[in-house]
């Protein structure tokens, strides 16, 4: 993936090289994307970073943003603790389990699961991907000072220090130590590209579809005190062919659950 960083606005330039250094990626100034052609993707230094592709026909950024959007609307009209997804790490009653997210991504269940009442621990290995949740988790802080429901939000989620392999990571880890482990590894997609949304297409080409997933499963269960978690498509075959105790399947995706002890409630 041709990838480099930008500048939004000369402000923004101190920022966009120290990032472009961090990542080892060509910075190429404060430019306009529409006029880039060198490479495919740039990294925007703003008042946001964003992963913008390149050129006049473009689609719009990735970023990740828990204070408005799509974030915005599922905490206020999501469904509460009715969602698959409380129910799938255990939430029940006054009960909110902390919640480790080895595979956090772009960070989108891992607010859901913040904005419930749950404390959640992001982990992820991607460094670019870890520098836009880097940057989401900013902004949320910031807006959270004149805001009191994100404030107690903002105070539950953390990013946790970028990871080369969350495996190895969740090997370091004494048993039983982290109440419930939740997964949701980049599973190939078999959708033909045209019904992929194009914003997307990037995020999938920058992260590919994680290889390795299965080396997940035995660390994680060795480390969760509660259970297991894993995210996965409706057809999809189980995370290293291991058989859940429970799963909750929805339209196309469902929820693999691997207990070792039961929540209380």
């Amino acid at each position: 993936m041709q990838l480099a960083v930008t500048a939004t606005e000369t402000a923004a330039a101190p920022y966009a090289q120290a990032l472009a250094e961090e990542l080892r990626l060509e910075y190429l100034g404060v430019a306009d994307s529409r006029n880039i052609s060198s490479v495919a993707y740039v990294l925007e230094c703003g008042g946001k970073l964003q992963l913008q592709a390149t050129g006049r026909k473009a689609p719009g950024p990735i970023l990740v943003d828990f204070v408005s959007g799509v974030a915005a609307h599922r905490r206020k009209f999501g469904g509460g603790k009715g969602q698959q997804i409380a129910k799938a790490v255990g939430m029940k009653g006054s009960f909110y389990p902390r919640v480790l997210d080895a595979t956090a991504g772009l960070g989108r269940d891992a607010f859901v699961l913040a904005s419930l009442g749950c404390e959640v621990q992001m982990l992820e290995r991607n460094p670019v991907v870890h520098a836009l949740l880097s940057d989401g988790v900013k902004r949320l802080q910031a807006a959270a000072t004149s805001d009191p429901d994100l404030a107690s939000i903002a105070a539950r989620l953390k990013l946790l220090p970028r990871v080369d392999s969350a495996a190895a990571w969740l090997s370091q880890q004494p048993g039983e130590s982290l109440p419930v482990i939740y997964l949701d590894p980049m599973f190939p997609s078999r959708e033909k590209s045209a019904k992929v949304k194009k914003e997307m297409v990037a995020f999938h080409q920058l992260v590919g579809s994680d290889e390795d997933a299965d080396q997940l499963m035995a660390p994680a269960m060795a480390a969760c005190y509660y259970r297991t978690v894993v995210k996965r498509p409706r057809l999809a075959p189980w995370l290293a062919e291991l058989k859940p105790n429970l799963a909750l399947e929805g339209k196309s995706g469902r929820f693999d659950i691997y207990t070792r002890h039961g929540v209380p409630g």
